[in-house]
């Protein structure tokens, strides 16, 4: 009796030290998807992250559908979270495919029927690191302006003299309107570490605030002079100033004749 009560009790401590290490991992693995889901990079057309996790069920069709191999499901060690679609610009990028194959291929519409041109596909932006980047240092590059699939609209090239030298600066930057984030920048960066990094657009971007208007970009001239606000009313019962008298007291005394 007295054994089959320590083998019950030893069951339950087993039973429950399983249960609690399997707490701890999964809250893990939650706590780390949800800090991948901010670095992941998603196909062509994918929702919001949000969206995306809620709508898109790991099937793999879009990796399949991937002509390149971009496309990959992540893995537990891969910065997003586990069996969703995902891609490495530094190892493949996406290649900008005109028909959309891995969109297609979606049967859940995680990747977004309604992007019709490539071009409109928003999966990243590219960032500048200007302190490792070569031609922002005057040496002659301009891979990432070269190998851009919109070139002229999302990386552009800048003249820029020097003060103390005859050579001139061609140094690249990024604009975000017209960025895809497809990762050929990235991928064909000459530095030993991409100089240019393709990020989601929420961890690099600021936004300035709907209460400034900035007047030269706007397309509504402003037609109204700015007025100050008018002088809050006086509190209390109002003051009056005391009126001078006509004449000064003391004065006649001084203007009347005085016999000695």
């Amino acid at each position: 009796m007295q054994a089959s009560r320590r083998e019950f009790l030893t069951k339950a401590a087993q039973g429950a030290a399983v249960a609690a290490c399997g707490g701890l991992i999964w809250a893990q693995l939650l706590r780390q998807e949800a800090a991948a889901s901010v670095l992941a990079l998603r196909p062509p057309g994918a929702l919001a992250e949000r969206d995306f996790a809620a709508t898109c069920i790991k099937c793999g069709q879009c990796v399949q559908a991937c002509p390149y191999d971009t496309l990959r499901l992540a893995r537990a060690e891969d910065d997003a979270p586990i069996g969703t679609p995902h891609f490495v610009p530094r190892d493949i990028p996406c290649y900008m495919c005109s028909d959309i194959p891995c969109q297609v291929a979606c049967p859940t519409g995680a990747l977004s029927p309604e992007l019709k041109n490539i071009a409109k596909a928003r999966m990243g932006l590219a960032v500048i690191d200007t302190e490792s980047c070569l031609s922002w240092q005057g040496l002659r590059c301009e891979v990432c302006y070269r190998v851009c699939p919109v070139k002229g609209e999302a990386i552009t090239i800048e003249n820029r003299s020097r003060v103390v030298s005859k050579h001139a600066l061609f140094v690249p930057h990024v604009h975000s309107q017209a960025c895809t984030g497809c990762g050929m920048c990235e991928d064909a960066c000459p530095t030993e570490k991409a100089a240019i990094r393709v990020l989601n657009p929420a961890l690099v971007q600021g936004r300035i605030g709907s209460h400034y208007r900035l007047g030269w970009l706007s397309d509504t001239p402003i037609t109204q002079d700015f007025k100050p606000p008018e002088a809050p009313p006086a509190v209390g019962p109002a003051v009056t100033e005391p009126s001078a008298p006509k004449t000064a007291p003391g004065m006649d005394v001084l203007n009347q004749g005085i016999d000695p």
